[in-house]
């Protein structure tokens, strides 16, 4: 049985957005600084597409007009993050951070590391008297 054109179309759709989307869209090419640190953009993609065709008979003949179909496809890309990793040391900053609950979340790794120099610090201090 030969395939339907609806399949042949729907098929050249999904070959089209596999090629657009791909992990390095998700997860982009990390960009690497000067001072050692290296950046990396983080984005949020959604695709959609529609696909559809028809074929139409005459009245009373029973001819069959050619199919008509046509398909559509739709991709948008949104950065989200940006993963900052410096030394040691990794941080998530967000490009939409309107909320205060996950900017408290997001720096409580900060104040660990805070936290810990200090008292680093203050154990050197010690051993030195």
């Amino acid at each position: 049985m030969e395939n339907h054109p609806i399949d042949s179309l729907m098929k050249s759709t999904m070959e089209n957005l596999k090629e657009m989307i791909d992990v390095n869209t998700i997860v982009g090419d990390a960009v690497y600084n000067a001072d050692g640190s290296v950046i990396l953009p983080i984005s949020k993609v959604s695709f959609g597409f529609a696909t559809g065709g028809s074929e139409f008979k005459s009245g009373g003949n029973n001819i069959t007009y050619p199919f008509g179909g046509g398909a559509g496809a739709g991709v948008s890309v949104k950065p989200v993050a940006f993963l900052v990793i410096r030394e040691d040391k990794v941080r998530l900053l967000q490009v939409d951070g309107e909320n205060i609950y996950d900017k408290l979340i997001d720096s409580v790794p900060q104040l660990m590391d805070i936290i810990k120099d200090y008292c680093k610090k203050d154990k050197k201090e010690e051993e030195m008297e």
